[in-house]
């Protein structure tokens, strides 16, 4: 049974993230040849404070996007 943990920054609506996992599953049926009932995905979000990338939260590069 493929089990895939996607970690990722808070802030995509509950459908952009159904949709990604339903593109996800179809890409292991596709590519793997397992029973999309086989598939297991999670998500792990994190809070913008709460990821850094480049020595800056998230929440310092979307203020500096905006200015």
């Amino acid at each position: 049974m493929p089990e895939i943990t996607v970690s990722m920054a808070a802030g995509r609506t509950d459908e952009q993230k159904a949709n990604m996992m339903r593109d996800i599953t179809k890409a292991l049926v596709t590519h793997l040849g397992v029973d999309p009932e086989a598939v297991v995905i999670q998500i792990n979000e994190a809070p913008l404070t709460h990821k850094m990338k480049g020595g800056k939260t998230f929440v310092e590069r979307l203020a500096e996007q905006k200015k």
